[in-house]
């Protein structure tokens, strides 16, 4: 019996698998490197078609499947680390490393979409009575609809969950960035979150409408699709009316990671970031900005005295935002130097949210023996107080280094409590050109979602400048030297996700349990 009931279970599996696999992969299709962000719009479709018509234990092979298919495409720049013999990790053990990172940042993503689908596949099996003749004209409507209220809270708060860890990159959200600026000016609303909802949404009547044979689904889903882009378009099209501006000028310096902890790397960092202050302030900045640990050093007494860049501050007496290391006990920070005109440190910023496994350690007391074992890379810098608030002469900023442009409440609490433009500062040079450009999507949601301009300050690519409408105004190339000399605008505005933050997901997630629950009590009825 169990062998019929398995084989039963397999044939219809197997149907079903194509079009989820398919849907996954259009999804990973998406951000960078394609950028075929309309895909979005109906690739979660075959998982929530396969999901209802499946049972909850085939749901979650579904959700593991599509998510496989998504975040395995997306996130698979993260293979670009490979090979670290640079390091002095050897070849073979460096090819385990980055595919052992892919395997388990794929897992990772897929858990999400199968705890997703576990849970649609779950709460689809109470159905309404049929004794509720009072509403026999919208019975029919009545499953599809808390389907999709459902479909929308579960991805919305799960999205949530995960952003709320140290390890996020990939929300549906970021699969319209920086392409649909229309769609993204929903963040202003409640974040990210509402840019997923959308998406979830448009799908979710798709998929219903498949699953019910009406046709005019289609219909619904595409008008449901232009209402949301008109909305984002009427923010999209107000006004900036900005004041209070600041010339600010960016050094990319180009110095590849194969080199960058070495003295040939170190000599290059000097010469390429002193040259460009000097270039970038006898033209008139108020201001220079560079890369995350433009200069891979410990800033100190000793580094002052000794440097060429230091001097060339002094001399120029021009403020300059300065990526190093800085001390935290018996640790180091991955850290953000406001240095004054007369070389006084202003202020420092440490990286609040740092790379699991490349700049810490989770759960190191159990997990250092075997990783010290597995490779020599370092992954103990110390983290940043979350609570950092950045001065500067110029009012205060909002500092973002690298990795934390994946995370929308970092951004959204320094704007909260004053900050007035946006400073990002990052390396990218383990990866290939994907990498970078997925980053710069993330940076152009930040933006948008606390409308403020954005200053991006890279070491190999892509730098930008960045307007509050998520408007690329400059992108530098790819491994190359450049400089940028751009003008931001100081802003106080507060957008209404500023101010109450990712409001929707809670309130979907109220609504849904309102709704279920009604379903339970009356299924017992």
């Amino acid at each position: 019996m169990w062998r019929k009931r398995l084989t039963r279970w397999g044939q219809k599996l197997q149907g079903d698998l194509g079009w989820v696999l398919c849907g996954g992969l259009l999804m990973g299709f998406t951000p960078a490197p394609l950028e075929a962000f309309p895909l979005a719009w109906i690739a979660l479709a075959p998982l929530w078609w396969a999901v209802v018509r499946g049972t909850p234990r085939q749901a979650i092979f579904y959700g593991l499947v599509w998510g496989c298919g998504y975040h395995g495409l997306a996130l698979f720049w993260i293979t670009g680390i490979h090979p670290m013999t640079w390091m002095g990790v050897p070849w073979l053990a460096s090819l385990l490393i980055a595919l052992l990172c892919w395997l388990f940042i794929t897992a990772w993503g897929a858990a999400l979409v199968a705890g997703w689908a576990l849970g649609m596949g779950w709460l689809n099996r109470v159905h309404p009575p049929a004794k509720m003749s009072q509403f026999a004209p919208i019975l029919p409507y009545l499953a599809p609809l808390s389907r999709i209220l459902t479909g929308i809270a579960l991805w919305c708060v799960l999205e949530a969950i995960w952003r709320s860890g140290d390890l996020w990159w990939s929300s549906l959200a970021y699969t319209q960035s920086p392409h649909n600026l229309f769609i993204l000016h929903l963040g202003q609303l409640s974040g990210s979150g509402m840019v997923t909802a959308a998406i979830v949404l448009v799908n979710g009547i798709l998929a219903e409408g498949l699953l019910s044979r009406r046709w005019q689904a289609l219909g619904w889903a595409l008008s449901c699709c232009l209402v949301l882009h008109l909305v984002g378009f009427t923010l999209y099209s107000r006004p900036l009316n900005d004041q209070n501006p600041l010339t600010i000028g960016i050094i990319q310096g180009n110095v590849p990671n194969e080199i960058k902890l070495y003295p040939a790397g170190w000599q290059k960092a000097i010469e390429g970031y002193t040259q460009g202050y000097l270039d970038l302030t006898r033209q008139g900045v108020e201001a220079v900005l560079t890369p995350e640990t433009a200069l891979p050093f410990i800033w100190n007494e000793r580094f002052r005295q000794t440097r060429s860049f230091y001097q060339a501050v002094l001399n120029q007496g021009v403020l300059v935002w300065m990526g190093g290391f800085g001390q935290k006990g018996d640790r180091l920070t991955n850290s953000l130097f406001t240095l004054s005109g007369t070389g006084e440190v202003l202020h420092r910023y440490d990286k609040v949210k740092l790379v699991p496994l490349g700049e810490y350690i989770p759960f190191e007391s159990l997990l250092s023996p075997f990783i010290n074992r597995l490779s020599p890379l370092d992954a103990h810098l110390a983290f940043g107080k979350p609570d950092q608030i950045v001065q500067t002469p110029f009012g205060q900023a909002i500092v973002g280094i690298c990795y934390e442009s994946a995370f929308q409440d970092h951004f959204r609490r320094q704007t909260r409590q004053g900050g007035e433009f946006i400073l990002t500062a990052s390396n990218n040079a383990h990866y290939s050109e994907v990498m970078p450009a997925q980053h710069h999507a993330q940076d152009v949601m930040r933006a948008i979602e606390n409308d403020r301009w954005a200053a991006r300050a890279t070491n190999t690519g892509y730098s930008a400048w960045v307007d509050p409408h998520g408007r690329t105004l400059w992108i530098s190339g790819i491994n190359r030297y450049e400089t940028y000399i751009g003008t931001l605008y100081r802003r106080q505005t507060q957008t209404l996700y500023v101010r109450w933050g990712d409001w929707l997901t809670p309130l979907l997630f109220v609504v849904m349990v309102g709704v279920q629950g009604g379903r339970w009590f009356n299924q017992s009825l």
